[in-house]
């Protein structure tokens, strides 16, 4: 399989003319400033550097709305970057933006600059959370630009969050399936936090919002993760990055942030595959799990192996790499 690397450029709230009431794009993405498109060469040899050779490399402009940008400043940053992809360094671009900045003309340029992904912030298939959200845009922009990527041939990934004002477990897994069902080759699942600073926490403040629990937020994304894997989605990120502003309670006043969130997550996917599975008591047992999944078999702070040994005299995990993900072998002695 190859591997795969980004060179992340973050654009936090950089030509976003919407304010949508979760939002604190400095503090989510732990950015305080932002690099202009002459610091975009540096960044890229730095990032070089440190990534093997062989590895299938993408300038990835995150954070802002790239699309929202003028014309002219969208064409600097990507032509920054061109003598890299030029000269075999770095194998194409990605950006992030919104469904409502997204025009044909738009993307042939982005096409004729080597942009090869581009992600969308869905956040949700609802124009009612949407609407509360203050979004700015309808399902129909969704469905509109993503049209228009899929007939450049530009590979799609769509962005959803959980716990938005109005949003509802049910309407989580509704998102997930409409986001499979537009094309999307990848997607990230970020829980809502209340964040300083914003409509939101001001909502928060009048009692007014009530953010998922992490119990509540685990449940959610667990049933939607496993919903994006058995459909062959590449979930890439899940939950937020925990930057330092985000471990500071002056900038997160509320909601199902931590720093393990994707440990947590996977934990409970794994938990549930052993329920269904195993015995209810047995002497002692070895498990074989997938052997880049071991850590999440076991448990975030070895949870689910002490649950395991509530049933077992002993419990023993082994990697192994001729087992499929979300697949086990037992064996009873």
């Amino acid at each position: 399989m190859p591997l795969y690397r980004n060179i992340p450029i973050f654009l936090p709230e950089l030509a976003c003319k919407n304010k949508c009431i979760f939002c604190n794009q400095q503090t989510i993405s732990g950015t305080h400033s932002i690099p202009q498109p002459h610091n975009v060469a540096a960044i890229i040899k730095e990032h070089i550097a440190t990534i093997p050779p062989n590895a299938h490399i993408q300038v990835a402009f995150f954070g802002g709305s790239f699309t929202g940008l003028p014309m002219a400043t969208q064409i600097q940053y990507l032509q920054a970057v061109q003598p890299y992809i030029s000269r075999g360094n770095v194998q194409g671009i990605r950006i992030s933006t919104r469904p409502d900045y997204i025009t044909h003309d738009i993307v042939t340029i982005l096409s004729d600059y080597g942009v090869q992904e581009i992600e969308l912030g869905v956040q949700s298939i609802h124009n009612d959370v949407l609407l509360a959200s203050g979004r700015g845009h309808t399902v129909e922009h969704i469905e509109q630009a993503v049209h228009i990527i899929h007939n450049h041939k530009i590979s799609l990934g769509l962005q959803m969050m959980i716990g938005l004002p109005g949003d509802t477990h049910a309407k989580a897994v509704e998102t997930a399936q409409t986001i499979i069902d537009l094309g999307a080759r990848s997607t990230r699942i970020y829980p809502t936090l209340v964040i300083a600073h914003t409509p939101l926490a001001e909502l928060y403040k009048k009692g007014l919002y009530t953010p998922l629990s992490l119990d509540e937020a685990v449940t959610i994304t667990k049933d939607i993760y496993r919903l994006f894997v058995s459909n062959s989605i590449t979930v890439l990120r899940v939950g937020l990055h925990p930057s330092k502003d985000l471990h500071n309670p002056e900038y997160v006043l509320a909601g199902p942030f931590h720093h393990a969130f994707k440990e947590l997550v996977e934990t409970e996917i794994w938990w549930d595959i052993f329920e269904k599975q195993l015995p209810s008591s047995h002497k002692k047992i070895e498990i074989h799990v997938p052997h880049n999944q071991i850590q999440y078999a076991i448990g975030y702070n070895a949870t689910n192996k002490q649950k395991l040994q509530k049933h077992f005299d002993s419990v023993n995990f082994i990697a192994s790499n001729h087992i499929q993900e979300y697949e086990c072998t037992y064996r009873y002695y």
